[in-house]
């Protein structure tokens, strides 16, 4: 397993790169998103990465954070879920965005994802809901494992069903209540410190 390859960017293409490590360039896959948050080439780089072996042969997908790493390795758990589609969700939303919209059951929010439609979002949904709310290493995207099990009964579901029947969307509404919420908060005042957030936004 190569866990991160640290060197030399040499080389920019479409959907993969070329790290010069003490003269041996790795070719990494990554994606669009990615590579618009790269620096200029012949400066140092490191990225984190998934090492994938099988029929098609071998290859290194690439990310700037261990979050995203750890995501890609779930995601390629999902049934019918490839690198490509995998790195499609990460390219189009933030791991937090992603653990959000999984929490909240969110399949509209995954759907918009390039080769991400209505039946792989649920399926994503499906397999990794539970895996999410049961793995505590989240906490470098700003969610705790805590305010990860929302789904669960409690003025957190309250307020954001709440805020669900007043028309927002799933994802910013378990967004606003999580970043709002206090231990021990009632509904109502989750709800009205939410609807200032959103109301900023």
């Amino acid at each position: 397993m190569i866990a991160y390859v640290k060197g030399t960017l040499e080389f920019i293409y479409d959907r993969s790169v070329v790290v010069d490590v003490n003269g041996v360039g790795y070719l990494v896959n990554v994606s669009p998103e990615t590579i618009s948050r790269l620096p200029s080439r012949g400066t140092a780089l490191q990225l984190f990465t998934y090492f994938q072996s099988g029929d098609s042969g071998q290859s290194l997908h690439g990310f700037l954070s261990q979050e995203e790493v750890r995501l890609f390795t779930l995601l390629i758990s999902v049934s019918g879920i490839g690198p490509k589609v995998a790195s499609a969700i990460l390219g189009a939303m933030s791991p937090q965005q992603v653990i959000l919209a999984i929490v909240a059951e969110d399949t509209l929010a995954l759907s918009k994802a390039p080769g991400v439609g209505k039946k792989t979002a649920q399926r994503v949904m499906l397999e990794l809901k539970d895996k999410i709310k049961t793995t505590n290493t989240w906490e470098d995207t700003g969610i705790s494992s805590t305010a990860i099990a929302i789904g669960a009964s409690g003025t957190k579901q309250d307020a954001t069903d709440a805020l669900l029947a007043l028309g927002y969307g799933r994802t910013e509404a378990v967004q606003a209540v999580l970043e709002v919420a206090d231990e021990e908060m009632p509904a109502d005042a989750i709800i009205k410190l939410a609807l200032k957030k959103l109301s900023r936004s």
